[in-house]
């Protein structure tokens, strides 16, 4: 492979023509015969997956298809009926709306554009926003408030709710805590260092701290150099447009990250989008590459690079590294791989996707994670090459223009950090990865054993359950907190315009006694709204999962 630092001198090596189509006559595929639907991936694909890779895309009855676009339907010829009474002063508009003297102005307000947002998102938005006052732990306390006009405003009662159970933060390891104890370290830097930096890391803003924490990064993941930013969407937003740029072609999974998305756009590199976690799609975009070069000039790509995620946090699906490295090896691309749900919540060591796999980091030319999920913290990290690190000292916005990591925050990620390692001289943080992947293996069981549809791999924490009809959204979250239990929906635009859902985040916090309590209640919520549509049928998404066999090359 061409050497790492020419992902950030922009530079890459290219390989004679004989080399390219020697790879591509290598590149034949194999349909490998993988089960869809209830899937079961890596079995046949040899050496190398080292476990079974087993992850679930049901496909719902046709009925629920069909009676969730009638559901919309509904909704939008009432929408208008809404509109048409407002315009006619026959309901009240609560809307903002132009003054009379600015109708011959550039509009504000599209009414079209907000048709969703007034006519069905309002009807369900007690459901989000709701006030936490409390730490984000298993459990935390909700401040109650009603409203008196269908959510367009809301007001606090004055009680709080609490002891509701917490399965919607992505408090993976549990360090989102307030143990006077656990957080020593930290009100020592508050009160040796303040609270806040006042400036950038190239200025006055790089701490003893911040080099203490970027050698842990390091050691952690077992790379030769990291570099942590103050802010986790930051860092995937504002160092890609840094290693990648005009003449330079981006491969981005279908599902990634807005902040991977943005970063993407603001690069000025060109964008080609593949199918989500579909090797064999990658596949095909990268031949093209080779074979086409750059649009007009047929030019060859100064870079090629691919973005992914770990876990992806509206699917609960793990990336498919192996056969991603295998690919990136085969078509000397570089890979940008984004940890931030995964670093912590899986491997044996809490290590991540690499980890998970039994790879090395060294396969991965860019390595990503934020530290606000399992590090019940704040911020990101850039790690790899020392000779990648050092190039995005010097170019990456967040380093020149952004505010510094806080010191005490920097010290949360130091303490849950070295507790993973095992650096603290106990072994709590292994007793917690290994705590989160039991509660998710049982959470995710009980659930497939009620009938439940379920997304994601049988080792993520992310665990999305499909609700499929508009009106099932709200009034599941209600039910939910009537039971003292706080969960997370989503619908569309979030999600595909069929696919609405409740989306669990599992934590190693969790007691059996708390998921118990959840799953009953689930199961008896189930039942009542009919949510139980598992038919262990084909997934909804065959065209995924027909990957090609790919082996690593000597």
């Amino acid at each position: 492979m061409a050497n790492p630092s020419a992902v950030c001198n922009g530079h890459l090596h290219h390989h004679h023509h004989q080399k390219q189509n020697n790879l591509l006559k290598s590149g034949l595929c194999k349909k490998n015969g993988i089960t869809k639907g209830m899937k079961k991936n890596g079995v046949s694909n040899g050496t190398l997956y080292k476990k079974t890779f087993v992850e679930h895309f049901e496909q719902a009855p046709m009925y629920v298809a069909v009676l969730t676009f009638v559901g919309f339907g509904v909704g939008t010829i009432f929408g208008y009926l809404r509109d048409f009474m407002r315009a006619w002063g026959l309901e009240k508009r609560n809307i903002a709306a132009e003054r009379e003297e600015q109708k011959d102005f550039v509009p504000l307000y599209q009414d079209f554009e907000n048709f969703y947002t007034r006519n069905l998102y309002m009807r369900i938005r007690d459901n989000w926003n709701r006030p936490i006052c409390s730490v984000p732990g298993p459990q935390f306390d909700l401040m109650e408030r009603v409203t008196d006009d269908y959510n367009w405003t809301f007001r606090f009662t004055g009680r709080t709710i609490k002891n509701v159970i917490n399965m919607g933060s992505y408090n993976y390891l549990g360090f989102a805590e307030t143990d006077v104890n656990a957080l020593k370290t930290v009100t020592i830097e508050l009160q040796k260092y303040g609270a806040g930096i006042c400036s950038t890391r190239q200025e006055m803003g790089t701490l003893d701290k911040h080099v203490e924490l970027e050698k842990l990064v390091a050691k952690f993941l077992g790379v030769e150099d990291a570099m942590v930013f103050g802010m986790g969407f930051a860092t995937n937003s504002m160092n890609i447009p840094a290693l990648v740029g005009k003449g330079c072609l981006i491969l981005s999974d279908e599902l990634n990250h807005t902040s991977l998305v943005l970063g993407a756009r603001l690069s000025g590199a060109t964008i080609r989008i593949f199918k989500h976690n579909n090797m064999q799609s990658l596949e095909k975009l990268l031949r093209d590459a080779i074979i086409y070069g750059q649009p007009r000039s047929r030019r060859a790509w100064r870079k090629i690079i691919i973005l992914v995620e770990g876990i992806y946090s509206m699917e609960g699906s793990i990336v498919r590294l192996p056969e991603l490295v295998s690919l990136k090896k085969k078509y000397k691309a570089y890979l940008y791989l984004d940890e931030a749900h995964s670093i912590g919540a899986v491997g044996a060591t809490g290590r991540g996707v690499v980890e998970y796999f039994g790879m090395s980091p060294d396969d991965v030319d860019v390595l990503m994670g934020t530290f606000t999920k399992s590090f019940g913290a704040a911020g990101g990290y850039i790690a790899g090459k020392k000779d990648l690190v050092d190039f995005l000292r010097t170019h990456s916005h967040s380093a020149v223009y952004a505010t510094s990591m806080c010191p005490p925050v920097a010290e949360q990620i130091i303490r849950a950090m070295k507790c993973l390692m095992g650096l603290d001289g106990t072994t709590q943080g292994l007793q917690r990865v290994r705590q989160l992947g039991k509660n998710t293996r049982y959470f995710r069981r009980r659930l497939h054993e009620m009938g439940f549809i379920i997304y994601g791999n049988d080792d993520s924490p992310v665990v999305p359950l499909l609700l499929y009809m508009p009106g099932k959204i709200g009034a599941f979250a209600r039910r939910m907190l009537e039971k003292n239990i706080g969960v997370v929906v989503v619908g569309f635009p979030a999600t595909p315009i069929t696919e609405s859902r409740a989306r669990f985040c599992v934590s190693a916090a969790h007691t059996r006694e708390m998921l118990d309590t959840v799953l009953n209640a689930l199961d008896e919520l189930g039942d009542f709204l009919h949510l139980k549509y598992s038919r262990y049928s084909k997934s909804s998404h065959p065209e995924l999962y027909e990957e090609s066999r790919l082996e690593p090359e000597d």
